[in-house]
């Protein structure tokens, strides 16, 4: 007899032949409220054992979230039918939902629940919340919605949490006292990376419109993009390659990234001052909205901002390395020193590291330019009693030597497609448009700039900025140097014309730097209405980045919820998957719009990732252009998505034989979000291909 078999039977057996009157009225109540049964026993607990109570109750509480979420993930991996769903002849006693049976939701919780108590406690308490958790198991069969290898697996795996979160604990306990800083840095960045794996898998975000065009690009690589270096194309496709073309396989990589970045920045305050400011900056990185939102989203900012701090890191290494370096050599005899330069020579390495990072992150974001242009500027006014200057402006040359090389397959590519990168970023840049004042577009920028940072934090952080430049140390000025200018390059940009939020991302790294060296390393001195304000400020950002994540806490309008542009993608291409099936049985299909973004996202969520189109109607230019269209598809029939309830362009009627309309919306609970016109296109007979008007 098989495993399958013997499970089978097992069920039968506990589910019709132990049938009784008893289990029938007694396994219903248990299985949907046996923690009704648990309060009590819980209350008495926490009454008599009031010191381990709270421990326990911290336990199991992480570790029942755990099991949930880790259940939930094995049930779409295992993807196994509930016994009612597929057997005949169930004593069925509660709904049979159509969710995944193994392994048992119920089970993995009750257990996970449970041995916090077994393994801290020893009241006899202990025994009968382990009892309650096995009937709850045993219910689950009974009431005909588990086999029993579901609830054992349940039960093993809840168990495996709670031994690990318990195992976690216990390792943290021990750390925390020899080494505070970097435990408290270990657990914050393992619950929050974490949490975000559980929000990407759980949440309520679908891919925003450049996460999917990004994947658009990882489906073709190459050396370059119209607006954007490979680096993000080669990263999703790596994070793809792993996990699959979904939405986890595309932001695990900025969860990975985000966790690197303040591992990285902890080091770089470290260094400067000492571990509580490495700690603090770290921290704020994680729950400041600008840079939080990029630890859940993949986009451009998440690698770059990391190359970003990379950067920093091995610049003030190297920078500030060849006093040390100096000194070491004196106590090497002369003869030593040609031969064994390279390996023990950290300066080196780290201007030649330093390039690498900073040629990486030229292939992420070409804003990471800013680096050397405040790099420059620290280096030029350091004192002039600070030996070696001169040199680390030629090393700091040669590394833009290194980093350039690095960026060169950009430089080749646009070489062959007519330079469209710079036209594209001219036109970003409103250079066409000359010299001109926009109060309007200066406002907004410093708006959005209150509204990512939250006002109390901007303004303190500018005021931490200030005074670490007027320390006139090293420290304070690299801090200065590597923020104050980007800064001020895009408030003075925005005078001319719009700037986007996220555009001065690098220039407040170091800003967290210093914020954290004014307000947290002399914290005991500051007076209660400074507390005060840091307090304000902080809890501002957490709550301003716990709503983001949540939005329909406020329950906002879609106009003014700025997360309604990243939902509802997936209804859409649910909708467009049906239609697409229906007409491929006829004939061949494509898609197309007349929009990167609902080419992109049909391109991901209709089934079958299919190869989609974008029509040029007299927009700008976008990397469809660049790769083959639809014109050779000739009496192909094709399905038009546009945004809005809107009629067929003229030129598009023209290019087909007859075509139907139909209006499809999305909603948010009992709220539109949007309207789509999809248009079911017939017997396409070509179409002039026309030059973008802009980039």
């Amino acid at each position: 007899m098989s495993p399958g078999e013997i499970d089978t039977q097992t069920f039968f057996f506990i589910n019709r032949d132990l049938q009784n009157r008893l289990f029938d009225a007694l396994m219903p109540f248990i299985t949907s409220k046996a923690y009704i049964i648990i309060l009590p026993f819980l209350i008495w607990f926490f009454i008599k054992e009031k010191r381990q109570a709270l421990l326990i109750f911290s336990l199991f509480i992480c570790s029942m979230l755990l099991a949930d979420w880790g259940s939930n993930i094995l049930k779409h991996l295992f993807e196994r039918q509930r016994p009612c769903n597929v057997l005949n002849n169930v004593h069925l006693l509660v709904g049979c939902t159509n969710s995944f049976s193994l392994p048992s939701n119920h089970a993995s919780n009750a257990f996970a629940f449970a041995i916090p108590f077994l393994l801290l406690s020893r009241n006899n308490i202990r025994y009968t919340f382990l009892f309650i958790a096995s009937l709850v198991c045993f219910s689950r069969v009974y009431v005909g919605v588990h086999y029993p290898s579901d609830v054992i697996a349940g039960a093993l795996f809840g168990t495996l949490i709670s031994i690990s979160v318990i195992g976690l604990y216990g390792w943290s306990f021990k750390r925390f006292k020899e080494k505070p800083y970097t435990t408290i840095l270990f657990i914050f960045l393992l619950a929050i990376s974490l949490f975000r794996i559980y929000y990407i898998t759980q949440g309520p975000l679908d891919l925003s419109p450049d996460e999917a065009h990004y994947w658009e690009w990882s489906r073709r690589l190459d050396l370059s993009y119209y607006s954007k270096g490979p680096m993000i194309a080669y990263l999703i496709a790596l994070g793809t390659s792993i996990f699959g073309d979904n939405v986890f396989g595309i932001r695990i990589m900025a969860v990975i990234f985000s966790l690197l970045s303040s591992i990285i920045l902890y080091r770089i305050g470290r260094d400067l001052y000492d571990e509580r400011v490495g700690l603090a900056s770290a921290i704020l990185m994680q729950i400041v909205p600008l840079y939080s939102t990029f630890g859940v989203l993949f986009t451009i900012d998440s690698p770059f901002i990391f190359f970003w701090i990379l950067s920093l890191y091995l610049f003030y290494k190297a920078a500030n390395s060849r006093a040390e370096e100096q000194q070491s050599s004196r106590t090497v005899p002369v003869s030593l020193n040609s031969v064994s330069h390279w390996h023990r020579s950290p300066t080196l390495i780290y201007w030649f590291l330093l390039g690498l990072s900073v040629g990486l992150g030229l292939l992420t974001k070409y804003t990471m330019a800013f680096f050397y242009a405040s790099a420059f500027l620290y280096l030029i006014v350091r004192p002039v009693e600070q030996q070696g200057s001169s040199r680390a402006l030629l090393s700091c040359g040669s590394a833009a030597l290194i980093s350039l090389l690095v960026f060169s397959p950009v430089i080749i590519w646009n070489a062959s497609n007519d330079w469209v990168t710079l036209r594209h970023t001219a036109g970003q840049a409103h250079i066409v448009e000359g010299l001109q004042i926009s109060l309007k577009s200066f406002f907004e920028f410093i708006g959005s700039q209150l509204g990512v940072l939250t006002p109390v934090l901007f303004v303190l952080i500018i005021i931490a900025l200030w005074k670490v430049k007027g320390t006139m140390n090293s420290k304070g000025r690299f801090l200065f140097w590597f923020s104050a200018p980007v800064i001020m390059f895009f408030i003075l940009k925005s005078l001319q014309g719009k700037v986007q939020a996220n555009w001065a991302l690098p220039g407040y790294t170091t800003g967290l730097i210093a914020f954290s060296a004014i307000f947290f390393r002399g914290w005991e001195s500051l007076g209660k209405k400074l507390k005060a304000t840091v307090i304000a400020g902080l809890s501002t950002s957490l709550l301003v980045t716990a709503i983001a994540h949540y939005p329909s806490i406020l329950n906002l309008p879609p106009k003014q919820d700025p997360t309604a542009r990243i939902r509802g993608w997936k209804e859409l291409g649910d909708g467009i998957s049906k239609i697409y099936a229906g007409m491929s049985t006829k004939g061949h299909v494509f898609i197309f719009s007349d929009s990167y973004q609902v080419s992109s996202e049909l391109a991901f969520y209709v089934k079958g990732h299919p190869v989609t189109y974008s029509a040029n109607l007299g927009r700008r230019m976008n990397q469809y252009d660049l790769w083959p269209g639809f014109n050779t598809l000739i009496h192909y029939n094709a399905i038009f998505v546009t945004i809005g309830d809107t009629q067929m362009p003229e030129r598009l009627a023209k290019a087909f034989n007859r075509h139907e309309k139909r209006v499809f919306s999305v909603y948010t609970k009992d709220r539109k979000l949007r309207d789509y016109s999809i248009f079911i296109c017939y017997d396409f007979k070509g179409m002039e291909q026309e030059r973008p008007k802009s980039y």
